[in-house]
C-alpha cells in the first residue's frame, strides 16, 4: 500500500537508496541520518526497512530535522520511505 506525501507529479526523483532491509531499530534511521549528512541539499533518499517502527521513526525524525517526507510506501516485504534533504 502506497502512502503518497506528495502528488505523483510533485514527487522529486530519488537519487540515493539505502538498503537497510534486515537492519533493526535504530539501524535504518541511522543509515538514513549518514546518508543526509553526507548528501546535498536536494538530494531524496528512499530508504528500504524490514524494521516495522522504521514507518514511524523515520517520519517522525524527518519533521524533527526539517527535512520533507515524500512518500512511505509498503512494497513485497519492505517499507520504502522516501525523504529530501532541505537544509
Amino acid at each position: 500500500m502506497t502512502t503518497p506525501v506528495l502528488a505523483a507529479a510533485d514527487a522529486p526523483a530519488v537519487t540515493r537508496t539505502i538498503d537497510a532491509r534486515g537492519s533493526f531499530c535504530p539501524g535504518p534511521l541511522m543509515e538514513l541520518i549518514r546518508g543526509i549528512r553526507e548528501g546535498q541539499v536536494g538530494d531524496v533518499i528512499a530508504v528500504w526497512s524490514t524494521d516495522r517502527g522504521s514507518k514511524t521513526d523515520i517520519p517522525l525524525w524527518v519533521a524533527k530535522a526539517g527535512h520533507r517526507l515524500v512518500a512511505v510506501d509498503t512494497q513485497d516485504g519492505y517499507d520504502e520511505i522516501v525523504v529530501e534533504k532541505r537544509r
